[in-house]
This record gives structure tokens, C-alpha cells and sequence, in this order.
């Protein structure tokens, strides 16, 4: 006697209520950030991308100047929120009822570094969890710190970000050799 074949169940969680964390100092903010917003964006109801204050990083731009250029560059994607933050990630995530860190992997190094990272983020007190979404392979080797490096020595960072950012490089240059 033949068994009949039973097509699994699939169970699709709720995502209704859940809040994406985008952290990060995004100085500047590289169509590799972009993606990893866009992608959230795609998969979760809200994304909060979230621009830390880092006293342990000398930014290029101040944190509304960051804040400003994500929200020029997300200002098309209705469920994008741009915010800013001082002080631990936990605590910031915690102001949200139901929340979720994404972070973006582009290499190896990246990996053992927010992995770290998303354990202490779990253990400390109001922990969160943290999800990874891997680079687009378009965009696995672009940084913040070598699109600046690049810009800094007058290398094209066209392809790297977006005009609105190009534009804020360029006059911040402009103004630094005034």
C-alpha cells in the first residue's frame, strides 16, 4: 500500500509589528548601505535606519549632515525611517516594542566582527536579536572608509554613492580647501 504524499504545511510568520534596525555611522552612506536598506525594506513592514553617534570615530560628517543624506537617498521608500542615536544599540532598540538588528556582511572579517557583536547585543540587559543579510556581490568590497580614502586622494566615487552624497563630498572639498 502507497502512502500519500503530504505537502508540508508552510508556516509563515507574522512580521506585522516588527521593527528593523539599520545601525550604523554611514559616513558616508554607499549604495552598499542602500542595498541592505532597500532589502529590509522588502522583507519587514517598518526599517529604522538608525545613524550612531561614535565618540570612538572621527566622522567626515557631522550626524545631521548623515542623518540629511540618508534621508535624501531613502526618501522614496515609504516603510524607511531615518533616525540618530547616542549610546548602546541595545538600549536605542529597546524603545521599540518588537525589534530585529540587521546588519550587512560584506566579507569574512565583517563576519567575525558582528557576530561578536550580535552575541553581546543578545546577552546584554534588554538584549536584541541581530539578522545578517549578505553584501549583493556588487557592492561586497565598497566601505565607507575606502570610499572616502578613494575620494580623499581625487579618485571617481560615482559609482559608489549616490549623487546627493557625490554632492556633499564634493562641496565639503570644496570648503576644506578654502
Amino acid at each position: 500500500m502507497r502512502q500519500a504524499r503530504v505537502k508540508p504545511t508552510r508556516v509563515t510568520p507574522s512580521r506585522a509589528g516588527i521593527v528593523v534596525v539599520y545601525p550604523g555611522s554611514f559616513d558616508p552612506v554607499t549604495y552598499g548601505h542602500l542595498d541592505i536598506v532597500q532589502r529590509a525594506a522588502s522583507q519587514f513592514p517598518h526599517v529604522v535606519v538608525a545613524v550612531v553617534a561614535n565618540p570612538s570615530k572621527s566622522p567626515m560628517f557631522t550626524l545631521p549632515q548623515r542623518v540629511e543624506m540618508l534621508r535624501e537617498a531613502c526618501g522614496s521608500m515609504r516603510n524607511v525611517e531615518i533616525d540618530a542615536f547616542e549610546g548602546l544599540l541595545v538600549d536605542y532598540v529597546r524603545r521599540f516594542e518588537r525589534a530585529l538588528i540587521v546588519k550587512g556582511l560584506r566579507i569574512v572579517s565583517d563576519f567575525e566582527h558582528e557576530f561578536s557583536m550580535a552575541l553581546l547585543n543578545r546577552k546584554l540587559k534588554g538584549g536584541a536579536e541581530t539578522i545578517f543579510m549578505p553584501a549583493s556581490p556588487q557592492y561586497a568590497y565598497v566601505s565607507s572608509s575606502s570610499v572616502k580614502e578613494v575620494f580623499s586622494l581625487g579618485g571617481d566615487i560615482a559609482e559608489f554613492v549616490p549623487p546627493s552624497v557625490l554632492r556633499h563630498m564634493r562641496a565639503r572639498r570644496g570648503k576644506a580647501k578654502r
